[in-house]
């Protein structure tokens, strides 16, 4: 007997037969004697349709309106699903993010959880309900109002209640089974991976890779809240994200990730004088938007450029908020390229071996890549490409590190 909280996603409730398979796994779960919590995304493709409806209402649409609007996908599944389990006679219950008492701050649309009151979660736990909650979304007291997450925010809801309620463990429900050594629509021979790290997984979501939201595993890493992902479609042993043990050492790279939602941007003939970075970086902050890899160049003749890269869809507005700072500290021009990429490896075995970026770089070297910014971490390697060559690169540096085998470095 445990205590669970379960996430299932969009592909896992895109209808009611699949509602229905969902149904299953939480009564097999539930007649174990355990406790048990579910998490719902909307069905896949609600929100993007959710968001085209309000594109069609206004060109730039209000944030709050847009919170109301979001969160209504979440709102469809979780009743379904406890009318399913109804109907089995298991006694369910579904909850809103605000029923449930997630409280986060008022920055809509990217609201970040402030605390969880557990008490209603708890009420009906005690009287052997399944809760089904809204995942994605909250309330926030500040601007009283409905908040969502962001996107993959149902994975950070997930995450923030099993630690709130001190449960024994996360399982995330996905259409794969687990982490795997890269996407194998591009490498078949991609292997899953058994069992890795917070801080691998964590570099792994933060640089492209889809299985699991950057901040719920942050949550998880911080109090230690096992998860395990596997598929809501097949019944294999998915992958454990946990605490490192000394074994994960042994392994020399753990992952290969990619992101081709990435745009660079260039100021060039920057004043090359203090306060001027500042001033670049205060635009892009005062628009929120995340600045990912950052390159400026030795200054010449009083002069330097500043590349950096941004999400692909904040392109626009981060290029509207540059141009201003560069006026304003008189650079010379910024020039904007959206066909670039990134490509990483990802492993705390880098820890302890050397020569993992020098491999890296020559086998992208030997596959005539030109590698146009670099950056680093103790556990990741990450290089920005033309966005046309990634599948290449990935397929070069999962061949080239040999990870379709279960090797370990000696």
């Amino acid at each position: 007997m445990a205590f669970i909280v379960q996430k299932y996603g969009g592909t896992s409730v895109a209808d009611v037969e699949r509602l229905k398979k969902v149904a299953d796994k939480v009564a097999s779960r539930k007649a174990e004697g355990n406790r048990m919590v579910v998490v719902l995304s909307a069905m896949a493709g609600e929100t993007n349709s959710l968001v085209e409806l309000a594109k069609q209402a206004s060109d730039n649409p209000d944030e709050r309106e847009m919170d109301m609007l979001l969160s209504s996908g979440e709102r469809i599944t979780i009743p379904l699903l406890a009318m399913i389990l109804k109907s089995r006679g298991i006694d369910a219950i579904s909850l809103t993010g605000r029923q449930s008492g997630i409280f986060t701050d008022g920055a809509h649309t990217k609201a970040r959880i402030r605390n969880i009151d557990t008490k209603n979660i708890f009420k009906w736990l005690e009287r052997d309900h399944v809760v089904v909650v809204a995942g994605f979304q909250g309330y926030s007291e500040e601007v009283d109002s409905v908040t969502t997450l962001g996107r993959g925010g149902s994975d950070t809801t997930a995450v923030a209640l099993a630690v709130a309620l001190k449960a024994d463990q996360c399982e995330i429900y996905t259409d794969v089974d687990g982490v795997f050594t890269t996407d194998p629509r591009i490498v078949p021979e991609a292997r899953r991976i058994d069992r890795i790290s917070y801080e691998e997984m964590l570099e792994m979501a933060s640089l492209g890779a889809k299985v699991l939201q950057t901040r719920s595993v942050e949550f998880a890493a911080k109090y230690n809240m096992p998860i395990l992902v596997k598929s809501s479609f097949t019944n294999g042993p998915g992958t454990w994200v946990t605490a490192e043990e000394p074994s994960m050492e042994e392994v020399l790279v753990s992952g290969v990730v990619y992101n081709k939602d990435q745009a660079k941007i260039t100021i060039a003939d920057v004043p090359d004088k203090p306060g001027c970075a500042a001033k670049i970086f205060d635009s892009l902050a005062h628009h929120n938007i995340n600045v990912d890899m950052i390159i400026q160049n030795v200054g010449e003749k009083g002069l330097t450029s500043i590349s950096l890269t941004v999400p692909s869809d904040e392109s626009k507005k981060a290029l509207s908020g540059l141009k201003g700072a560069a006026s304003e500290i008189k650079a010379r021009e910024v020039l904007l390229e959206e066909n670039v990429g990134k490509v990483s490896i990802v492993g705390v075995g880098m820890r302890s071996h050397t020569g993992v970026a020098a491999r890296m770089f020559r086998l992208l070297a030997d596959g005539g890549i030109n590698i146009q910014m670099i950056s680093t971490s103790e556990i990741k390697v990450s290089c920005v490409i033309r966005k046309d060559e990634i599948d290449k690169a990935v397929k070069l540096l999962h061949d080239g590190f040999e990870m379709e085998k279960e090797k370990t470095v000696k």
